[in-house]
């Protein structure tokens, strides 16, 4: 089994009862995929708490792979700029 940030967001979003928020980081960022390729983004997305703190391990770059593992559509989630 691999291993799966996007599992591991929900997981840790369970114990916040829907009091987070999705804000969209507007500075380069990168990640590297299981085969050693580095994709490069222009952004990133972080999640934060009610109290607009950053949550732990809860930072981002593809919101499609965190609204299927969260079975919403993208415009579900509480994404503010």
């Amino acid at each position: 089994m691999t291993f799966n940030h996007y599992a591991k967001i929900k997981k840790i979003l369970e114990s916040y009862n829907d009091d987070w928020v999705i804000k969209t980081i507007n500075q380069p960022t990168s990640a590297k995929k299981f085969n050693g390729e580095i994709v490069k983004y222009d952004h990133y997305y972080r999640i934060y708490d009610k109290h607009n703190q950053p949550i732990k391990f809860c930072k981002f770059q593809q919101i499609e792979l965190l609204a299927k593992m969260l079975n919403k559509s993208v415009e579900e989630l509480p994404i503010i700029q």
